[in-house]
């Protein structure tokens, strides 16, 4: 069952970053599917995937959800 997850990302600043969280959550979950809100941080993820491994999974690629 899929669930959404949301989380605010500070140091998410630009294109690049995003593209960094896209490929880490595809990584992680390949049907997952993900929206990117750059102006004010949001990630939302739709996925099998609890938020505890997200949470863990940013953090380790220097992105922390706040």
């Amino acid at each position: 069952m899929n669930t959404t997850i949301e989380f605010t990302v500070p140091d998410m600043t630009c294109g690049h970053c995003a593209g960094r969280i896209k490929a880490l959550v595809a990584g992680i979950d390949a049907d997952a599917k993900v929206d990117i809100d750059l102006p004010t941080h949001r990630v939302r993820i739709d996925s099998t995937v609890d938020a505890d491994t997200y949470r863990s999974a940013l953090a380790e690629a220097d992105y922390p959800p706040a």
